[in-house]
């Protein structure tokens, strides 16, 4: 009988997925949580004008495969060209066509011990050889990621500001005195997809043609649409028609794209949403510290919680939320995994993850 052929590379990779998503959760469990509140979603949802926008969008049509609108808009709101804005299927299909372009078999590549998964798979899934350097208490290390990445002759430097899964951040000027020892030939993908949720300053000035950076942004987060999946990067031009090669063309559909054009528009309602963003933030904490733990300050849409002692005592905290209908996720590298990470939610969201926090506490310690 014939077999099919994977390729070697594709045929030594593990059999796992980044994240088990909630409803694969519930299916297991057989009932929906009470509260979903570990995957960094904005429940506060898009603009009206999102919605209805999206609604009346032809879908019989395929989608603009150039996202002219757009990347227009995106350019006019950022000051820059659209030469210099790639618009793709969330800031994970964006990631997956950077290494793409840039990651072959044996490859360098740095990140730290902890940072998000999902651009650790799309490296391994091209055959890159990941170098990891620990954070600096609960802060990603930008002075210690550049001098790996000068150590191992890395094509790539991952670097989230906000950080996922700590919430932690640099201000905007640290970022950009530390990209000075980034060594040539390297180019630092700076994830903001928190950006929206972080304090002025956070952002680092700057330019759009810089050529050792590329910034990835999404509305995934404070714009309510993380289902319609629509990310952007912005980098020098030359890089960025480079993903024209690569890049599914028609990946982003017609509904999608005036979603986001729509929610980009409504300034007052990324405003509305920033502060209930800010609100439960608020809350997340006070509930922790009426359990006798520590929030972690957050300029993202999530709060880490210090559970006072070590991964295993966190995840048994985490398993007891889950049984109680509370979902919540936590960081996968210690020291960070004595935290759970808690999204921010409606204040009934908040109302069933404080009623469940107790019990679930009480249960990981009896072990």
């Amino acid at each position: 009988m014939t077999q099919y052929r994977l390729t070697p590379l594709a045929d030594a990779l593990p059999s796992t997925v980044p994240f088990v998503g909630p409803e694969t959760q519930e299916r297991a469990m057989g009932r929906a949580f009470d509260a979903r509140l570990g995957a960094n979603e904005n429940v506060f949802g898009p603009t009206p004008r999102a919605i209805e926008a999206m609604a009346q969008a032809q879908q019989w049509m395929y989608g603009d495969p150039e996202s002219h609108d757009l990347r227009a808009a995106l350019a006019a709101h950022h000051g820059i060209s659209p030469a210099n804005i790639i618009v793709g299927e969330g800031i994970d299909g964006l990631l997956g066509y950077l290494v793409r372009l840039m990651v072959t078999e044996g490859d360098a590549v740095v990140t730290s011990d902890g940072a998000y998964p999902t651009f650790n798979y799309h490296v391994a899934g091209f055959g890159g050889v990941l170098h990891k350097v620990p954070y600096a208490g609960d802060h990603e290390d930008p002075a210690a990621l550049f001098a790996k990445a000068a150590e191992v002759d890395a094509k790539l430097v991952y670097l989230a500001n906000p950080d996922n899964p700590m919430g932690s951040w640099h201000e905007g000027p640290v970022i950009s005195s530390a990209l000075e020892a980034l060594p040539k030939g390297c180019l630092l993908v700076l994830d903001e997809a928190y950006i929206d949720c972080a304090p002025e300053g956070t952002a680092p000035d700057l330019v759009a043609d810089d050529p050792r950076l590329i910034r990835m942004r999404t509305f995934s987060k404070a714009h309510g649409l993380a289902g319609a999946r629509v990310g952007y990067a912005i980098g020098a031009p030359d890089l960025i028609t480079a993903f024209g090669k690569v890049r599914n063309h028609f990946g982003m559909n017609r509904a999608a794209q005036a979603g986001a054009l729509a929610a980009l528009q409504d300034s007052d309602w990324l405003a509305h949403v920033q502060a209930r963003i800010a609100e439960a933030r608020d809350r997340i904490a006070q509930i922790a510290a009426d359990n006798g733990l520590i929030a972690l300050p957050s300029a993202a849409n999530f709060v880490a919680i210090d559970c006072g002692a070590d991964g295993r005592f966190a995840k048994a905290v985490l398993d007891g939320l889950v049984a109680r209908g509370v979902f919540v996720r936590m960081p996968f590298a210690a020291p960070q995994n004595r935290c759970i990470r808690v999204s921010c939610g409606t204040p009934e969201n908040l109302d069933a993850f404080a009623a469940a926090l107790p019990s679930a506490l009480e249960d990981a310690k009896k072990g």
